[in-house]
């Protein structure tokens, strides 16, 4: 079982900055690949960002590509996303979630290949 903890979320400008975290306690049997989803109010769930069990691959969604960075720190079982030149449109709650295993494949944009989710994290972005 694995629990995710997110924090760093919260309110911020147009063209501000946010860094968000995401925890990990428990026992996975393998380090997972980790992602960053968001859920805007009557919108699906959407795909982020997402980074394999030893950071040396990461992806990003189109919305956000160029301006969000996803790190992950294996020492410290925590996962990051740095947000930059915030949009209006980036409010939403923001999910991290573990992977049922190391290895995305090719489906890092899929919900269903995450197992654990973290609570979510409120950004709201304002002009």
């Amino acid at each position: 079982q694995v629990q995710l903890v997110v924090s760093g979320g919260g309110s911020v400008q147009a063209a501000g900055s946010l860094r968000l975290s995401c925890a990990a306690s428990g026992r996975p049997s393998s380090s997972p690949g980790m992602g960053w989803f968001r859920q805007a109010p009557g919108k699906e769930r959407e795909f982020v960002a997402a980074i394999t069990w030893n950071g040396r691959t990461t992806y990003y969604g189109d919305s956000v590509k160029g301006r969000c960075t996803i790190s992950r720190d294996n020492t410290r079982n925590t996962v990051y996303l740095e947000m930059n030149s915030l949009k209006l449109e980036d409010t939403a709650v923001y999910y991290c979630a573990a992977s049922r295993s190391p290895s995305f494949g090719n489906r890092y944009m899929y919900t269903d290949v995450y197992l654990y989710w973290g609570q979510g994290t409120q950004v709201t972005v304002s002009s």
